[in-house]
């Protein structure tokens, strides 16, 4: 029993911390006590397990992530995927609405007054704070999101960290509190809670604070899409699927740019306003008080005193000369009462100057721009984003219409240099037309795209399945294959090429070595043989789609006795029109040949002989010459027989004339026997196509 004890104090110690280890050395291997020796045996082994599940569950591959029961995201799941397109969907109309705020600011040019819109004061803040739920919510899920340990980036994907401590501090160190302050609802507050409670005037008040406010939380919510966009580009391979998408992603991107600027142009035109009428009001002394601005004192006493004697409307109104103020860009704004308009109305003149100065840079502004700092230093930030932004929108653009046409571009620059190479060679014109008539149906059927250099950079298994997806259905209706078991077709199909004929081309000639089968698909042929060449023997057939040509090569492929040199083709293969198939190189179909015993069978051979052209000329061949046989011989018997019933009767009465006519018949029959041998000959001499050999019958 101690040695017992003492092997399982070695087996559990492995892989244990030392304290671990400490604890197992309490084991005496001596002592008599064997139940406390096993009860500490066990509780270092419940300690050891729980030691290293902890372990295990910290980390895990990305295969094994869905084999790890927990609630921990995959950062490079579909689930992230998916909810960080939400969210810079969220982000995006957040962008957008927080600008609205400077709208609430208004002007009545009734009472010479300003207030706050209420109804746009709710609706901004419902939108606003459904936005931010998004925004928390993302907190949330980056506290729930494993990462991959930057020591695992080694080779692979890496691992990815489970452990809910790690993650926390993580987050925590790197931009949660970013995060926590784009997700708090500063807008809202200021609106409803902060400008409410302001003493006395609060009109430069409001400005500042809705420019402070709005302003410091809206740089980090721009901030914050820089990584978004990021992820999503690594994960997805990039943010639009395709140009287009990526062309109006950027358009968005300066419309909302122009949105934002138009805003800030009214809320600045606003406070200039405001300013004059402050101004205005020092000028009148004690008449005057801030308060008489705001509409909420509109039916106070002494304001009506004050509002019938005033000329703020005079020198405020933008074309009085003697203003006190220069209005500069915002000449336009005070002129035509933009703040006093509808909501939809002084939105869409906003957004209409932000467009009008971003598309310009600024050039618009040069003549209207006043003294003031703070109106230049706008002024150079609406040049340089607009320049920017134009920029980036022009790249973009030119990029989508490159992308569009370039494999189009491409086509005409390889038919120029083949144009210039035809032209330093000297190619006839007839050659010329072909090559040019071959280039331009090239590109109608498969717009540039070389099919099998694509196909060579996917993985053998989705190569395969592509493969049997474009050339399945088409070998199916091929009738030597159409009862082939799918593991032989799914062979062959991988193996099969795309051919592209013009009309009057050559596929092959007769005479020259096979070095590929051809599967038709669309067009016809025309195939023909004069058997070497010898005179008074053709035979033409048109192959339609579904037919094949070529079919000496499957006769060498499977044949036992290895062989290098190809057979060489009996029939001449032209294409009518344009011709779209298939071929199967030698190399290819000796390889399925050798592999499958499906092709080696009785089946395949009667289907072979059945559908093959040579051997339909050979069986042709062969029953004209049977039949010609046949007819001689029937005419023979009837001319001896006649022969012989005139020999019977007139053999007293021959005379001179019968023995002429007699030698004349004789000699007649000898011609008609020597012109039905020589065509008896000339079909035979027609060489039987091979059989299908094979190395064992099945």
């Amino acid at each position: 029993m101690s040695k017992i004890a003492r092997e399982g104090h070695e087996f559990v110690s492995v892989g244990l911390p030392t304290a671990k280890q400490d604890s197992l050395s309490n084991l005496n291997p001596n002592e008599d006590s064997l139940s406390q020796n096993l009860a500490l045996f066990r509780s270092t082994s419940r300690k050891a397990g729980k030691y290293l599940k902890s372990k295990v569950l910290r980390r895990v591959f990305s295969e094994d992530y869905e084999k790890a029961k927990n609630k921990i995201f995959d950062p490079r799941g579909l689930t992230i995927h998916l909810w960080n397109r939400i969210f810079l969907t969220a982000c995006l109309i957040s962008l957008f609405v927080d600008p609205l705020f400077f709208y609430v600011p208004s002007v009545d040019d009734n009472y010479l007054c300003f207030y706050y819109a209420y109804g746009l004061k709710i609706l901004l803040t419902v939108i606003r704070s459904i936005a931010d739920v998004f925004y928390i919510i993302q907190v949330i899920v980056q506290f729930n999101t494993a990462f991959v340990a930057p020591s695992s980036r080694v080779f692979g994907r890496g691992e990815l960290v489970i452990d809910y401590r790690k993650i926390a501090l993580r987050y925590l160190r790197s931009h949660f509190w970013i995060d926590l302050y784009v997700a708090l609802p500063f807008p809202q507050i200021l609106i409803w809670a902060i400008i409410p409670t302001l003493p006395g005037s609060a009109t430069t008040k409001t400005k500042n604070l809705f420019l402070l406010v709005i302003f410091f939380q809206y740089i980090p919510r721009i901030f914050l899409i820089l990584p978004l966009r990021s992820q999503i580009s690594n994960a997805g391979g990039g943010l639009a699927k395709k140009a287009w998408e990526g062309v109006a992603f950027n358009l968005m991107l300066y419309l909302l740019a122009s949105h934002v600027t138009g805003a800030f142009w009214y809320l600045l035109s606003f406070g200039r306003q405001m300013s004059c009428w402050r101004m205005v009001c020092d000028q009148e002394s004690l008449a005057c008080q801030y308060s008489f601005f705001e509409c909420r004192y509109a039916q106070d006493p002494g304001r009506v005193t004050w509002y019938g004697s005033t000329n703020v409307t005079t020198l405020c109104n933008g074309t009085d000369t003697s203003s006190p103020i220069q209005f500069g860009i915002y000449f336009n704004a005070v002129t035509n009462s933009v703040g006093s308009c509808k909501f939809l109305s002084k939105y869409f003149y906003s957004f209409w100057w932000g467009l009008n100065n971003l598309s310009c840079m600024g050039q618009n502004l040069e003549f209207t721009s006043s003294t003031y700092v703070a109106e230049l230093i706008f002024t150079i930030v609406v040049a340089i984003i607009g320049l920017i932004l134009f920029t980036l929108v022009v790249g973009n653009m030119q990029q989508y219409l490159q992308t569009t046409n370039n494999q189009l571009e491409q086509w005409r620059l390889k038919r120029t240099d083949t144009e210039q190479w035809m032209h330093h060679r000297h190619i006839p014109p007839e050659l010329r037309e072909s090559i040019r008539m071959y280039d331009q149906y090239k590109w109608v059927a498969t717009r540039g795209v070389d099919e099998e250099c694509l196909l060579k950079d996917f993985p053998m298994d989705l190569r395969r399945n592509i493969k049997r997806h474009l050339c399945f259905d088409l070998v199916r209706r091929v009738p030597l294959f159409n009862q082939m078991d799918e593991r032989t077709l799914d062979a062959i199909c991988e193996r099969l090429k795309p051919v592209l004929c013009t009309g009057n081309m050559y596929l092959v000639r007769e005479g020259d070595p096979v070095r590929e089968m051809f599967f038709l698909f669309r067009g016809h042929l025309d195939s023909w043989t004069t058997d070497g060449g010898r005179m008074g023997f053709y035979n033409s057939i048109r192959l339609i789609p579904g037919d094949f040509c070529g079919d000496e090569l499957l006769t060498w492929a499977l044949d036992p006795r290895p062989s290098i040199v190809l057979p060489s083709s009996t029939r001449t293969v032209k294409a009518v029109k344009e011709v779209e198939a298939y071929s199967l190189a030698a190399e290819d179909l000796k390889f399925v040949a050798s592999q499958f015993r499906r092709l080696h069978s009785r089946e395949l051979r009667h289907k072979f002989r059945f559908y093959s052209h040579q051997w339909r000329t050979w069986a042709a061949c062969l029953i004209q010459c049977s039949w010609r046989r046949h007819k001689m011989l029937k005419e023979e018997a009837k001319l001896r027989e006649r022969e012989n019933s005139m020999n019977g009767k007139l053999r007293p009465l021959r005379s001179f004339w019968d023995v002429y006519a007699t030698e004349l018949i004789e000699s007649t029959r000898r011609d008609e026997k020597k012109q039905a041998g020589s065509t008896s000959d000339s079909v035979n001499t027609i060489q039987k196509p091979v059989d299908l050999a094979f190395a064992e019958e099945y």
